[in-house]
């Protein structure tokens, strides 16, 4: 009986201490992360500005403290890099859209300056990494209807 006992205890601590030490499944969701893409603008792909701009990615921060975006990235698999300037996502869910075309630069909307679209409709993947080449999230995406939101 007594051998049984610490059997128990031997493994009631041991599976007391992998739940606490955490793994994947217990992997937190990183503070600044995609929110979602339109990667096949609606209507006609003409490669107006307007249908440009129609294509773009967002970013989320859900931490409690504000980013600088400075010197951040965002690429797709063909090596199309964005780099950011000098913007701020806000904390607590501030949001932040990177759109394909023209347009000026704002606080939330930012313009990569592409005459041609950079997100691939049948599927494509968008890394974002800090001003150290650290990668902090990817979305990825294969054919679906046009639009991926949170879980890319």
């Amino acid at each position: 009986m007594r051998r049984t006992v610490s059997i128990i205890a031997a493994a009631t601590v041991a599976l007391a201490g992998s739940l606490m030490a955490g793994g994947p499944a217990s992997a937190a969701t990183p503070p600044l992360r995609f929110h979602g893409a339109q990667y096949d603008s609606p209507g006609s792909d003409n490669r107006s500005n307007t249908s440009l701009n129609n294509e773009w990615v967002s970013l989320v921060n859900s931490g409690s403290r504000a980013v600088n975006l400075n010197g951040y990235t965002i690429r797709d698999k063909a090596n199309h890099t964005y780099k950011f300037g000098n913007v701020t996502i806000a904390a607590n869910g501030g949001r932040l859209w990177l759109h394909t075309g023209k347009g000026t630069n704002g606080t939330k909307d930012r313009y990569w300056g592409s005459g041609n679209y950079i997100w691939n409709n049948d599927g494509d993947t968008a890394y974002l990494r800090n001003a150290s080449g650290t990668q902090l999230d990817t979305c990825s995406w294969g054919y679906k209807s046009g639009r991926t939101w949170i879980g890319c």
